[in-house]
């Protein structure tokens, strides 16, 4: 019976560079970053640490990318421990990324008015595409996120199904500062990112790390 597994030196060849690996998750945390900037310009929240960071941003004057590294900061250690220190370390870079990120994206993009259901889609495929750039090539965006790579690099499970359990709590936690129409536009956003991590983030699907 054949093998149908990559020869070791092949594997070799298939695994990310250094520069890829940097220009990544320079790429995902710029779509992150740019997605938190919509969302919050359009008053919603959405799934993961980025919905936490949002919902923190309506109860105190920081901006919220700048709140998403700081709330991620005990799951770095998290991320060590069960990922392994060098996913630890680009989940950091990636972290830091997003947060001067987040203050740039202003400056550069003005807008004057933003429609919700536009923004909580295009915001929602856009972190999620953030986020699967990043997972390709070993880093996560930290909280929850973390938890769902953990449990697929160990049991196998779907990362968008898992995500979206945690994220089902955390835009139900927006109630408390939300109306019910952008916290119903919230959940389409949620719906959106986890759209796209069930679609292409499986286990065995990419073998490019």
């Amino acid at each position: 019976m054949t093998d149908s597994a990559p020869h070791p030196a092949a594997r070799d060849r298939m695994r990310h560079s250094l520069a890829e690996d940097c220009y990544a998750i320079v790429i995902g945390s710029s779509m992150i970053a740019f997605a938190v900037v919509l969302l919050k310009q359009a008053g919603l929240v959405t799934g993961g640490m980025a919905g936490v960071a949002l919902l923190a941003s309506y109860l105190v004057p920081v901006p919220a990318t700048t709140l998403f590294i700081v709330i991620n900061i005990p799951f770095f250690f998290l991320a060590a421990r069960v990922m392994g220190r060098a996913f630890a370390l680009k989940t950091l870079l990636a972290n830091a990324a997003i947060m001067v990120l987040g203050l740039v994206v202003p400056w550069g993009i003005v807008t004057e008015r933003v429609d919700p259901v536009f923004a909580a889609l295009l915001g929602g495929w856009m972190a999620g595409l953030g986020i699967l750039s990043l997972a390709r090539h070993g880093a996560g965006v930290g909280g929850s996120g973390i938890v769902a790579l953990a449990l697929m690099k160990t049991k196998g499970w779907n990362a968008g199904r898992t995500q979206m359990i945690g994220d089902a709590v955390i835009v139900s936690a927006s109630l408390v500062t939300l109306d019910w129409k952008p916290f119903v536009i919230s959940v389409l956003s949620a719906l959106a990112i986890n759209s796209i991590l069930m679609v292409n983030h499986r286990p065995g699907r990419y073998v490019g790390h």
